[in-house]
């Protein structure tokens, strides 16, 4: 069943800008790790790129609740766009450092604030609640074979061949993106009672918390996100590292090591509305946390990419698995007024521990070596998946019961 035009401008946008993004997966961290081998300056990259979630989210959700989002996705990616070109510009003319790299990821991590809840809260306008889990499932589809499939070995290769090219790739790519996006059809800005004053922007942001708290199961899925975030990211955050220094893998070599994370991402996005339905959407939460903590922990003991291969794909599975169940869920029971400020209060709790995941991750492989982050955030996360996440079982059940009878 065909999902609308806009729906196919939204996807076509999508994974032209996520192919440019898969070529600078790879391609950032080893620009980093050509400057510097020190695993926290190294870790530092991904600790600024995900600081704006931490700082902004909730000021970029309520701002998403007021302008046009079709417009804020288009303007943020032709920024991104740009800085993208500049950091190209930079390696050519051989003034790039560390920390013009620091501030353009700071930069690119500030605006992702904005787009991802533009897009989030752009997804229920254009597309039927009853086709959210399908409409989420075939963009993440899309964004792995482009991100994760296709992008990571071309931006290795090219890489090792031309430093600067996965950049002005990647600009190119999000300038293509924002044009196409401007060309969806309809209103988006969000709109008011008539003879409603706006508010203060204060007043939108406690509004969006407050809501977030009183309805479970989202508090519960919040927090639960926030830690694996911080336990997981705290370990690949050097995982260029791990790669080069304990997998002895060439920097060509490391995106098709990502490719075996590609392969269980795009499973994932076919088999999550299956897996929901199959097993329940709480319990697929709460396996994912076991699974994907027990893959970090066997990680931690190997040294063969070819067996650390599978365990990648493993994790990226359920990662992709929990992004449909929650995503969807999420846009099913936030009203259309309030998707902005309610997903940035969400977000501010599950991505805003990313940043100090990964910092913390620096620190622990300095003090005890690469593997470190690895063996702590496997244990802590299966901890975690028998504990806290058991608690939205029953939560989102009595959610999904409600709907079925709605």
């Amino acid at each position: 069943m065909a999902l609308g035009r806009n729906y196919r401008k939204l996807w076509t946008a999508a994974a032209i800008s996520n192919l440019g993004d898969g070529v600078v997966l790879t391609a950032t961290p080893l620009l980093a790790a050509s400057l510097t081998r020190n695993p926290v300056l190294v870790a530092n990259v991904a600790v600024l790129e995900r600081l704006p979630w931490a700082l902004f989210a909730l000021v970029s959700g309520a701002l998403v609740d007021r302008w046009d989002r079709r417009r804020v996705m288009s303007t943020v990616d032709i920024i991104r766009g740009l800085i993208f070109c500049v950091l190209g510009a930079a390696i050519i003319g051989e003034w790039m450092s560390l920390p013009l790299l620091y501030v353009a990821v700071f930069i690119l991590g500030s605006g992702e604030t904005l787009f991802d809840n533009a897009a989030q809260a752009v997804m229920p306008m254009i597309v039927e609640r009853k086709d959210l889990e399908r409409a989420n499932a075939r963009l993440y589809g899309a964004q792995i074979v482009t991100t994760e499939f296709a992008g990571p070995p071309i931006g290795s290769f090219l890489f090792a061949a031309a430093a600067a090219a996965p950049f002005f790739i990647d600009g190119a790519s999000f300038i293509g993106g924002a044009l196409i996006v401007a060309l969806m059809a309809g209103h988006f800005r969000p709109t008011r009672d008539e003879g409603v004053p706006a508010s203060k922007l204060s007043r939108d942001i406690k509004e969006g918390l407050k809501w977030l708290w009183r309805h479970p199961p989202l508090p519960t899925m919040a927090l639960s996100l926030g830690i694996f975030n911080f336990l997981f990211n705290g370990a690949y955050s050097i995982m260029v590292l791990f790669a080069l220094e304990v997998l002895h893998l060439r920097a060509s070599a490391f995106g098709l090591l990502l490719l075996a994370g590609a392969a269980g991402s795009f499973a994932g996005s076919l088999a999550g509305p299956r897996v929901s339905a199959w097993i329940g959407s709480g319990r697929a939460l709460v396996l994912i946390g076991l699974l994907s903590g027990l893959a970090m922990v066997a990680i931690a003991f190997l040294s063969n990419a070819w067996i650390v291969a599978p365990l990648l794909a493993i994790e990226a599975f359920g990662g992709i698995v929990w992004n449909v169940i929650t995503v969807s869920l999420r846009q099913s029971m936030i009203p259309p007024h309030l998707m902005g400020r309610v997903n940035s209060a969400y977000r501010l709790v599950g991505w805003g521990t990313i940043p100090f995941g990964a910092l913390v991750g620096g620190i622990v492989a300095k003090s005890f070596g690469i593997r470190a982050p690895f063996y702590a955030g496997g244990a802590l996360l299966i901890v975690t998946a028998l504990t806290l996440f058991r608690r939205m079982i029953p939560q989102i059940r009595s959610i999904e019961e409600a709907a079925a009878v709605g």
